[in-house]
């Protein structure tokens, strides 16, 4: 049975989850604006991907006994300085979803629930890979600086990434 201060902890989760969802889809629809298809597609693609995890999270309570307790999420922003700015954005977001998932390992382990543990080792992993790629990403368009040229290659090689397939990695 899921540890009741641990559930809701990941209770709170979900709802980061979905958020990030939203968050994800507002740069999209931004960066579309800007005629950036390709980080918009990228974008799109990583909603999905969070929403995936808000979902993993959601199966894992009612998988273990625990109560799904839905909440309300607050609007995203809608408006960015620049796609740099976003990106550094979503780099900040990801540090935040990892130190909340960080602290809910630390609640597992203190109650002792060793389910809710090996879950969120699972998403530590994949919280070091989704901030290495955009901290990759962020570097990347700091090499090219202001120029047009090497956003507009950035753009075409974000386009080209593939949907992700199961668990969300």
């Amino acid at each position: 049975m899921l540890n009741k201060s641990v559930a809701a902890a990941i209770n709170d989760q979900i709802a980061q989850e979905f958020y990030a969802s939203h968050v994800y889809l507002s740069m999209a629809a931004w960066l579309e604006t800007q005629s950036l298809v390709g980080f918009a597609k990228w974008m799109r693609l990583q909603a999905d991907e969070e929403r995936v995890h808000a979902m993993r999270l959601f199966d894992f309570v009612l998988n273990n006994g625990g109560e799904v307790q839905l909440q309300g999420i607050d609007q995203p922003p809608t408006t960015f300085d620049s796609p740099l700015a976003v990106m550094e954005m979503s780099l900040e977001h990801e540090r935040g979803v990892t130190a909340t998932i960080t602290r809910i390992y630390e609640l597992a382990l203190q109650e002792k629930d060793y389910p809710a543990q090996i879950e969120m080792q699972w998403f530590i992993d994949e919280q070091s890979e989704e901030e290495r790629v955009v901290g990759d990403i962020i570097a990347r368009m700091k090499i090219g600086g202001d120029s047009g040229t090497a956003l507009l290659l950035l753009d075409g090689e974000l386009g080209g990434r593939p949907a992700a397939t199961g668990g969300g990695e």
